[in-house]
C-alpha cells in the first residue's frame, strides 16, 4: 500500500511540474509569470506588514 501511495504522489508531483513549466502560445510558463511578479508581491507584503505594525487595516483587501 505504501508503494502505491508513493507512486501516486510521485506521478502527481511530476504532472504538476510539467503543467507549471509548460509553455503557452507566447512561449511563457506559469513559473515565468510568477518569477516576474514576485518583486511586486514582495513590495505589497512589505506595505501590508508596515500597516499592520502601525495598527491600520488595508483598504483594498
Amino acid at each position: 500500500m505504501g508503494l502505491l501511495r508513493t507512486l501516486l504522489l510521485g506521478a502527481a508531483a511530476y504532472g504538476a511540474y510539467k503543467y507549471a513549466t509548460k509553455k503557452d502560445v507566447n512561449g511563457r510558463s506559469m513559473v515565468d509569470d510568477i518569477k516576474e511578479k514576485a518583486p511586486e508581491w514582495k513590495e505589497k507584503i512589505k506595505r501590508f506588514k508596515d500597516d499592520v505594525e502601525r495598527g491600520f487595516q488595508p483598504k483594498d483587501v
